[in-house]
């Protein structure tokens, strides 16, 4: 096996003795943070090396089994290094071998583990990297069951005992129309106040649809064929369901602390299925057949269910909120993942549709509750000078119900792009220890919210 980075004679050699050097002695590998990639088995692991960053050490200590999936991680940070326009200078130090994980803790080639792949093994490679002293950058989601909260739990109080930063990867705070959606909410001339809704009509409803096959970077993207084994990748509630909950309260509750044993109430919860075909399935992964560990989830003699669907119904100080999680088999042409976002608010409803109205990518509308009439458009009118004072360009665009918020395409960097702008808060969190006292306990409710959501749901 061959790795086509800049460093491919470098790696060869590595993999062929199954062993990889120490830290470089580069004038780089003097920089304050030096990453550790572990056991990379989902694209988002590449993703945070699309760019760089100051501070960081260009080389990066690899620690992995043998695979397929290596493979493909290496091959993306490959492409990032030899993009036209704007490559990368990563230097990958590979170490191949079944103790990589023991590796990794006895050679402390770094000081930041990444950390996106198979969630099975997560939760513990988190909790063991906290306390053999690393900080932890973790993709979605950090823990998939009640169980694995508990874990993640403690090893929050841990982190914090020994002054170590551990944060896991919110993308979607990033997108642009969840940015402005909750800028207008801090307007009352514009939004008024959230609505506290009903689990029929919540004051706060997120929902995601996603695609099993798909395109990163350009390329078809293989998945693994532990993604479809929900004890391996969790269930859709404690997924994707993450990232929902995460705006849900970053959102409706901006840079206030959330205490789950108290401000927390789950309603309802419901799973259901996404069925494949082996043909579909054999596309998604390039396998010739189910594997043995998927045997229990076929029915039908050839069709394979994914719990991969969820839905949480839930009171979050006292505001009824909802979340909905889907996944199918592939996006009709021109079409991708989907977002669906509305915050109800007493004057005027916040709402990001993404339909073929929008040519199927995210935007904004305002739509007052009692009409456009003269002293709501003036309002609105006054108050957005404010926005803009933040976000150049940014106009309205009048509809039938209000307007849609016009968005210069500057700001529209795409998914890929917001792994970046994650690591750009981690590092200043890192350099200047700034991190808000909201984000950790936060976090915590949020994955006791999905996978308290995932107890509920299988018992219903």
């Amino acid at each position: 096996m061959s790795y086509l980075t800049k460093t491919a004679v470098v790696l060869s050699m590595l993999i062929a003795s199954g062993c990889a050097g120490t830290q470089s002695t580069t004038k780089d590998s003097m920089k304050e943070v030096r990453l550790i990639t572990l056991e990379p088995g989902h694209f988002h692991a590449a993703l945070v090396q699309k760019s760089m960053y100051a501070d960081v050490d260009s080389t990066v200590h690899v620690y992995a089994p043998e695979g397929n999936e290596l493979q493909s991680h290496m091959n993306l940070i490959n492409q990032y290094n030899t993009d036209s326009t704007k490559p990368t200078n990563w230097n990958e130090v590979v170490y191949i071998g079944p103790d990589f994980f023991q590796k990794m803790l006895d050679e402390k080639a770094g000081n930041v583990v990444v950390l996106a792949g198979n969630n099975l093994k997560k939760t513990s490679y988190i909790d063991e990297s906290i306390n053999a002293g690393f900080n932890v950058l973790a993709d979605k989601p950090m823990a998939i069951d009640i169980t694995g909260f508990e874990v993640l739990k403690n090893t929050f109080k841990t982190a914090a005992d020994k002054d170590l930063l551990l944060y896991d990867i919110m993308t979607e705070r990033n997108e642009i129309t969840s940015m402005l959606q909750k800028e207008f909410s801090l307007i009352p001339e514009v939004f008024g106040t959230l609505e506290k809704g009903t689990p029929e009509n919540p004051g706060i409803t997120e929902e995601s649809t996603h695609f099993f096959y798909k395109q990163v970077s350009g390329n078809v993207l293989t998945r693994p064929s532990w993604f479809f084994d929900v004890k391996q990748q969790g269930e859709g509630i404690v997924d994707v369901g993450t990232h929902l909950v995460d705006l849900v309260q970053w959102v409706g509750f901006p840079e206030q602390i959330i205490d789950y044993t108290k401000d927390i109430q789950l309603t309802s919860a419901k799973r259901w299925s996404t069925d494949l075909t082996l043909n579909q399935f054999n596309a998604i992964t390039k396998l010739n057949g189910f594997p043995d560990f998927l045997q229990n989830n076929i029915v039908q003699d050839s069709l394979l269910q994914v719990y991969a669907n969820g839905e949480i119904n839930y009171k979050l100080k006292d505001v009824n909120a909802k979340v909905v999680i889907k996944w199918l088999f592939q996006a009709p042409e021109g079409t991708g993942d989907t977002h669906y976002s509305i915050m109800r608010g007493t004057k005027a409803n916040l709402i990001i549709r993404q339909g073929a109205e929008e040519q199927f990518k995210p935007e904004l509308y305002i739509e007052p509750v009692n009409g456009k009439d003269n002293a709501y458009t003036e309002a609105l009118s006054s108050k957005l000078k404010e926005v803009q004072s933040k976000y150049p360009g940014v106009e309205l665009l009048e509809t039938d119900k209000g307007w849609q918020v016009s968005i210069p395409a500057s700001y529209k960097v795409g998914h890929e792009a917001h792994f970046g702008q994650v690591m750009e808060h981690f590092l200043d969190y890192m350099k200047n220890g700034n991190m808000p006292e909201w984000e950790i306990p936060n976090m915590i409710a949020k994955y006791y919210t999905t996978t308290a959501a995932l107890e509920l749901a299988k018992k219903e």
